[in-house]
């Protein structure tokens, strides 16, 4: 893949933001809250399909390697943290939101939404089973890992989907 300097410059300016998304958070329960979200969106909006992808798997291979950029650190073992699947997740977000934002930008960012979801959920409970041997309930899963989040995500969205417009009028 050949890429340009300046869709390298857009592609490291997007994976800072995400990084940046990370620092500015507020501590919850099981799942910190996070400026990611509006950052991933953005990016997925902004940028063109492949350029948006490689810039969240720079973050996170920059993260992996032991810069703490992460929301609670960073390195290898990060792989073993139950919110590492949020990271992942937001790789196929980016891909289906930058697919289809020119068919419906809505529905294509709530299901980048559920994504994320679906994929941090799953991954979570399977790290927390796994390696710390906790099991929770649905019920308790779905309030601490969904509907605490939902709000601020959707405002997330909301303002992602208003940056990129103005972005959009700006280049015309």
């Amino acid at each position: 893949m050949k890429i340009s300097a300046k869709d390298l410059t857009l592609v490291a300016l997007f994976s800072a933001l995400i990084a940046v998304g990370a620092f500015i958070k507020i501590p919850f329960l099981l799942v910190p809250i996070t400026l990611q979200t509006l950052f991933i969106v953005l990016s997925a909006l902004v940028l063109e399909r492949k350029l948006a992808v490689l810039s969240v798997i720079v973050y996170i291979m920059i993260g992996l390697v032991g810069f703490p950029i992460f929301a609670n650190g960073g390195g290898i073992n990060y792989i073993f943290s139950p919110t590492f699947g949020y990271l992942v997740s937001f790789i196929f977000a980016t891909y289906f939101i930058s697919s289809f934002k020119e068919k419906n930008i809505y529905i294509s960012t709530a299901i980048g939404m559920l994504i994320i979801y679906a994929l941090g959920m799953m991954y979570f409970v399977f790290i927390q089973y796994v390696l710390n041997g906790k099991v929770y309930l649905i019920n308790y899963l779905f309030y601490n890992l969904f509907l605490v989040f939902l709000p601020g995500d959707i405002l997330s969205c909301v303002v992602a989907i208003i940056g990129y417009r103005k972005i959009l009028r700006l280049k015309k």
